[in-house]
């Protein structure tokens, strides 16, 4: 049987396990270069779902170790964007290697005498081979297009590599990096559950999905990234207008297009009272509200997951529903996701190599 999205949902527990287990050998090139060299500003070259999953790391490079991240997509950063004095390291994201425009942005920082260091699933791809250093994703290539488990090993990987950095610079102790492994090690263990909550939830709420024509998702902070990656795999798969908001830029003028057509999920790491008045507010106007939390409530329009997370973390949890509720409407909505459509895309329009 060809494997579906739902195959590489099912497998993130044992990819991410295995992940915290391997990942001094995978991210090995990356330790011995910040041995060496203080990183204070990081750049990061990616698009699509790789940037999502950067986005959703960002928070815990800047708030925990003060490590500022700038994330840049490839193209408009060639044509339009300089290079900043300050950075220190170069990370370039690509789950298949084979990203035609952030390959030639490698290309660019490569001309300004700066090593890039590729996170990627495939070492042996071009970029694998343009880069300066190979980061394995370590969990292979996804045979489906829309990317699931790569997602969250990517994501996962950057928490690792942030870890790696700051234990190099003495931020942190050996004792404080196997604290964080235990926790993560904890949000892996706990995907199970929070598969199974979210067919129960997909399944009683099955109509609202299948008949949506409009989808929004809110995040903020680390789960900014979240909602961007809703709005990816819901566009990918679902394929009706699909999107993903920061909480406060919703406020300033996206808000303005609901109506009674819409579904939207509010994200959230712990009891939030911004994005729950925001919810409270915007539930009469549309077709229906649910919120999507690591904690415990009765509410039918809640989904819990009943794992307490960090805000940091968050990400790496909260995104299995996403990707879950992305699937089954899709299926509710009679989408064979088998069929690839626009088959000839990457080659008329040279995206990827």
């Amino acid at each position: 049987m060809l494997p579906t999205m739902m195959t590489y949902i099912e497998e993130e527990p044992a990819a991410l396990a295995k992940i915290l287990r391997e990942y001094q050998q995978h991210l090995a090139p990356l330790a011995d270069y910040v041995r060496q060299r203080p990183v204070r500003r990081l750049l990061i070259l990616a698009t699509g779902s790789s940037l999502n999953a950067a986005m959703c790391a960002q928070h815990f490079f800047e708030h925990r170790f003060g490590i500022r991240v700038d994330i840049k997509e490839p193209y408009n950063f060639v044509h339009y964007e300089t290079i900043d004095p300050g950075t220190n390291l170069v990370l370039a994201i690509s789950q298949s290697g084979k990203s035609a425009s952030t390959l030639i942005a490698m290309q660019k920082v490569q001309a300004a005498n700066l090593p890039v260091f590729a996170l990627t699933s495939d070492p042996h791809s071009p970029i694998g081979e343009a880069c300066d250093a190979v980061l394995d994703i370590n969990t292979g290539i996804e045979k489906v297009g829309f990317v699931t488990r790569g997602f969250s090993a990517t994501v996962l990987n950057l928490l690792l590599i942030a870890l790696i950095i700051a234990r190099a610079q003495q931020q942190i102790t050996d004792d404080d990096v196997q604290n964080s492994l235990a926790e993560l090690q904890q949000i892996a263990d706990a995907i199970p559950t929070a598969i199974a909550r979210t067919q129960a939830f997909f399944d009683h709420h099955e109509k609202t999905f299948r008949d949506g024509t409009r989808f929004v998702a809110i995040g903020y902070g680390a789960l900014t990234g979240v909602a961007k990656e809703f709005e990816t795999k819901f566009t990918e798969t679902v394929r009706v207008p699909s999107s993903g908001f920061e909480l406060e830029a919703y406020m300033h003028g996206p808000y303005l297009e609901a109506n009674a057509q819409h579904v939207m999920v509010f994200i959230e790491d712990a009891p939030n009272a911004r994005l729950r008045a925001l919810q409270e507010y915007m539930t009469p106007a549309v077709n229906q509200t649910f919120r999507v939390s690591p904690g415990t409530t009765q509410n039918a329009q809640t989904l819990a997951l009943e794992c307490p997370v960090t805000h940091s973390f968050s990400p790496l949890l909260l995104i299995v529903p996403m990707q879950i509720l992305a699937w089954r409407t899709a299926c509710a909505k009679d989408i064979n996701l088998a069929v690839r459509i626009f088959d000839d895309f990457d080659r008329v329009l040279k995206s990827k190599i």
